[in-house]
């Protein structure tokens, strides 16, 4: 049986959806309610401890999603898709590329994380790792990653969720895996399509960061700065974030 999914749109570019580290398929905000089911159709997967994969049991590596997905695009019979990845889904769609470019035909990359990983010093990895156990350290990255800037409503709110739909486990195995897998030579100089959205207020893997590596790494990759947007741009500007998405996957060769 393929991971647990939400599938909206019955259109003939497919898109498959990687969630973010905090997320889960059903967990991608308002954006979800603006996406175009005419001219596409999206798959929103739950990585394995996420949403309906709770429980489900690891390994939480970037492998493992990879495999995943592809194993969701082979059940739905799509055997050419474009991928969209948040955070920790950007490095995991990239693992996908590494494993089958011949199947990808786009990449687009939400506030995502580089194919290098993220290096984090003693104190970072410490507060990071601690979010696992601790709701107070998932509220801190929360607010910290969208810019200091939400209200309190939102980021308890999120908070709940993670805790909802995630196994402790596979937050404390998967922030290894994203922050400290490299398959940058895998992947390096491909010359499909990539759309690199960053968001203003990500202190993070904001404009420069991007800049330093996606674009860097893909010859063809095009760079959009989402404007009044930290970390979480599904959630923040969600209309402009599917307009953004669907205009780029509206160009991209078949």
């Amino acid at each position: 049986m393929p991971n647990t999914h939400l599938v909206i749109g019955q259109g003939p570019h497919k898109v498959i959806a990687l969630h973010g580290w905090f997320g889960h398929a059903r967990g991608w905000g308002p954006f979800t309610q603006h996406l175009n089911g005419q001219d596409f159709s999206y798959a929103f997967m739950d990585q394995r401890g996420y949403g309906g994969m709770k429980g489900s049991g690891g390994p939480y590596i970037m492998a493992q999603i990879a495999q995943d997905a592809l194993a969701l695009a082979d059940s739905l019979g799509w055997n050419r898709f474009s991928l969209i990845g948040h955070s920790m889904g950007g490095m995991a769609i990239q693992q996908v590329l590494a494993d089958a470019p011949d199947r990808v035909r786009a990449l687009v990359g939400i506030t995502p994380v580089p194919a290098g990983g993220v290096p984090f010093d003693d104190q970072g990895w410490a507060f990071f790792s601690s979010a696992a156990k601790d709701p107070g350290a998932r509220r801190g990255i929360l607010d910290i990653t969208t810019g200091n800037r939400l209200s309190g409503t939102w980021l308890d709110a999120m908070v709940q969720s993670t805790l909802a739909h995630s196994d402790e486990a596979a937050v404390a195995d998967y922030l290894v895996a994203w922050a400290r897998t490299d398959i940058l030579n895998r992947v390096q100089g491909q010359s499909l399509p990539v759309l690199v959205l960053p968001g203003e207020h990500d202190p993070a893997l904001g404009e420069a960061t991007c800049r330093a590596t996606w674009m860097t790494h893909y010859p063809n990759a095009q760079l959009d700065v989402l404007r009044n947007a930290g970390h979480y741009p599904m959630d923040e500007t969600p209309i402009w974030l599917a307009t953004v998405i669907e205009k780029f996957l509206a160009g991209v060769p078949g």
